[in-house]
């Protein structure tokens, strides 16, 4: 098997870093980078809530994402009037996961929107994003408690992702493109600090997968949740 970026072992991530405050308009924001992969997050509010919360008092949260037309090696053509199917299943995705872990009744009458932009792209732009979402979205509410309009911090737990896969017959921890594009299976996880799942999305590109290569991507995937949650309380830490 070929060198990986980085040099790195089976099990170990990409470089990551996170920039907060990247868009000092939003009401939160930060750069996140993996490797070669770099997405840009903002989250802001607004009163309109959707008309199936009418009357129930809680809040609610959405996401959009995209890929802007460098962030490819052929210009990825915008989305205007017509999204891409795998952009709405992949905001669906990042919406899911951000509200596992949220209380609605602690933010009533609030709608949330995280937007993230692929700016480059390199693998694991969905993980990211959602690693990156979180950052945003802890810090959006936890300035709206100091603020004074919210009584409760709603975020009950704390979240992240990182992609694996088996690529050579080895399983390997977040994959660039190039191993993505090579990968016989790949999976996205989307873990808590409490080790519970939000959720898992695994696919047999080529071929199933055998338990054994479940529960190997498994752990790899822990492994890595851990280490990013590092990271983001590392941001967070200041925001009290």
């Amino acid at each position: 098997m070929k060198m990986r970026s980085e040099n790195r072992n089976n099990d170990e991530k990409r470089s990551v870093s996170i920039v907060k405050d990247f868009m000092p308009n939003s009401m939160s924001s930060c750069l996140i980078s993996c490797g070669n992969t770099r997405v840009l997050v903002t989250a802001n509010v607004s009163d309109t809530i959707p008309p199936f919360l009418t009357g129930q008092n809680r809040g609610w949260l959405t996401a959009e994402y995209a890929m802007l037309p460098g962030s490819t090696v052929s210009r990825k053509q915008r989305e205007r009037n017509k999204y891409d199917s795998r952009s709405i299943e992949i905001q669906r995705l990042i919406g899911r996961s951000l509200r596992s872990v949220l209380d609605f009744q602690a933010f009533p009458g609030i709608l949330v929107t995280i937007d993230c932009d692929v700016i480059q792209a390199d693998g694991g732009t969905r993980t990211a994003s959602i690693t990156a979402g979180f950052v945003a979205m802890a810090l959006l509410f936890k300035r709206l408690l100091k603020e004074g309009k919210i009584k409760k911090y709603p975020v009950k737990h704390q979240l992240a992702a990182i992609s694996c896969g088996i690529v050579e017959d080895e399983a390997l921890l977040d994959l660039d493109y190039s191993e993505d594009s090579n990968a016989v299976a790949d999976m996205n996880y989307v873990g808590t600090d409490e080790g519970t799942i939000s959720e898992i999305q695994i696919s047999g590109e080529k071929r199933s997968v055998t338990d054994e290569e479940f529960t190997k991507l498994l752990a790899l995937a822990r492994k890595g949740v851990g280490e990013l949650l590092k990271i983001q309380n590392e941001i967070l830490e200041g925001e009290e």
